[in-house]
């Protein structure tokens, strides 16, 4: 399969990506609608912690505040350009509110970031402290969209976007990796790091571009599917 309609060539992205014209809503999970924002969100914070709790999403306004300029990158092979997220870098969330709760001790080595949708991925504490992770509340100056992750979503420019979780509205704690369940042929890489080209758990990355880039027309086509029958829901 060519080119996916709206995808064109282009120098200094990573290994095997091509740019998009605009910021598809993308995802094979998206084929129903985005799910309805809380009247009062929260990121609900389990695991290895001394005590379950919930952070309201109203208090990220009392954390400072970042801004960064990059690139969001889709396992499928297309990437949208010069993106502007505005929130909360996580490496802060997690040291102000989330680490004190940790038992002295205990080892974290992942973090598992589950959305509304039911979207989840496990991202290595290494990877999710990162300067650059955001959980963003805002996208080139406004507030997140339904189809971009409102109320807020996890942001990390350096992974593939299966990485960047919508909707948050969990995170877990684990002291290992967790079990994969996902089938020999469409598996996520475990770190999905982009200038790396982790794209697959098993082969590499060059291996499967054909392939996944081969899905961006049917998974477009359902993604937009359940964006109109969420207008028609409205």
């Amino acid at each position: 399969m060519g080119d996916a309609k709206g995808l064109i060539k282009g120098n200094g992205l990573p290994p095997g990506q091509r740019r998009v014209e605009g910021f598809p809503r993308f995802g094979s999970h998206l084929s129903r609608p985005a799910p309805a924002v809380p009247v009062d969100p929260v990121i609900e914070v389990r695991g290895a912690v001394t005590e379950e709790f919930d952070i309201p999403l109203a208090s990220l306004s009392l954390l400072p505040r970042q801004e960064i300029a990059a690139d969001f990158h889709c396992v499928a092979g297309w990437t949208a350009t010069d993106l502007r997220w505005e929130g909360v870098s996580f490496a802060t969330l997690y040291r102000a509110l989330i680490e004190p709760a940790v038992p002295p001790g205990t080892l974290i080595t992942h973090i598992k970031c589950g959305g509304l949708d039911g979207w989840e991925a496990a991202v290595t504490i290494d990877d999710i402290l990162a300067d650059d992770v955001l959980i963003a509340q805002n996208l080139d100056g406004h507030p997140l969209d339904s189809d971009h992750g409102a109320p807020a979503r996890l942001v990390s420019p350096s992974q593939y976007g299966y990485m960047s979780v919508k909707h948050l509205s969990s995170v877990e704690l684990l002291i290992t990796a967790p079990a994969i369940t996902e089938g020999p042929l469409i598996r996520s890489h475990p770190r999905g790091r982009v200038w790396e080209e982790e794209r697959h758990g098993l082969l590499p990355g060059r291996a499967v571009r054909l392939l996944y880039r081969a899905l961006i027309g049917p998974i477009r086509f359902l993604s937009a599917r359940g964006a109109r029958d969420r207008h028609t829901l409205e």
